[in-house]
């Protein structure tokens, strides 16, 4: 086999994994998205008809779909442009690297323990707070407008900046890896109509978020004290101590954990991938 032969391959399966991958970016996006999947099943059920009409020599109804499929994608970026947007701007926040920061097990297991200290205080004395940690997706965008802190997670720094009467106790606090990056955050809140008509705007601007990003949002209640955590598109509401404590170290948990010898001292320890 030639050289050139052998490149020809080589950048065939690049071309491949290329497109592979945009679509499979594409598709991820589109498929939290309410509209652009109800956009996606139009397109579809039109190119069925365009097929059976060709097949059964629909003239007029063919005529009519020609006319549909020559303008209908300046139509939906017309009509739909800003969840096209939204769907440009959730991949255009992914990073494709990976998280910002690695946290080893022990640093996991002192979030966990700080957020749900200051938890447990913000519940028991009916305080609200809106706490959003990024993962995969950037939420730079939400943190640029807001009071930068940049600060190590504790449990008295977050009481303290939920505190009743503070300037910042009505925005969100978004936590990259183990630190505190800052307060005050406004997030867009959702939209969804079938989200209970009772939430407020703290349970909102979380789903919000949610919906946007991979971002986990944790909620307490002002009003009643509950505890609820928005993920993936769905919002858990009014869960128990340990239900919140549980779901909290899922999601925190690394997609992959590989294991690795530190040092001939240390012996073997464990890593986020």
């Amino acid at each position: 086999m030639s050289l050139s032969s052998v490149w020809s391959i080589i950048t065939k399966i690049i071309d491949i994994c290329v497109v592979w991958f945009i679509v499979y970016y594409i598709l991820k996006s589109i498929k939290n998205n309410v509209k652009m999947v109800l956009i996606v099943k139009g397109v579809v059920l039109l190119l069925i008809v365009k097929l059976i009409s060709d097949l059964l020599n629909l003239y007029t109804v063919g005529l009519l779909l020609e006319y549909v499929f020559e303008w209908g994608p300046l139509a939906i970026i017309v009509l739909f442009h800003p969840e096209i947007r939204s769907v440009l701007e959730s991949i255009g926040r992914t990073k494709l690297l990976g998280r910002h920061k690695v946290l080893t097990v022990e640093e996991r297991e002192k979030v966990v323990y700080e957020i749900m200290d200051a938890v447990e205080y913000l519940k028991k004395n009916k305080i609200g707070a809106l706490m959003v940690i990024e993962r995969d997706m950037s939420l730079a965008e939400y943190i640029n407008p807001a009071t930068k802190v940049y600060a190590d997670l504790t449990s008295p720094l977050l009481g303290s900046i939920f505190f009743p009467n503070s300037p910042l106790h009505d925005g969100g606090v978004i936590i990259q890896g183990n630190r505190i990056t800052c307060a005050g955050a406004v997030f867009k809140t959702s939209m969804n109509p079938t989200l209970n008509k009772k939430l407020g705007t703290r349970h909102r601007a979380a789903l919000g978020i949610a919906e946007e990003s991979d971002a986990v949002a944790l909620v307490v209640s002002e009003e009643t004290g509950r505890l609820s955590i928005a993920v993936d598109h769905e919002i858990h509401y009014n869960l128990s101590l340990d239900e919140f404590r549980m779901r909290l170290v899922e999601e925190l948990k690394p997609k992959t954990e590989v294991f690795y010898d530190a040092d001939t001292t240390e012996g073997e320890g464990e890593i986020d991938e």
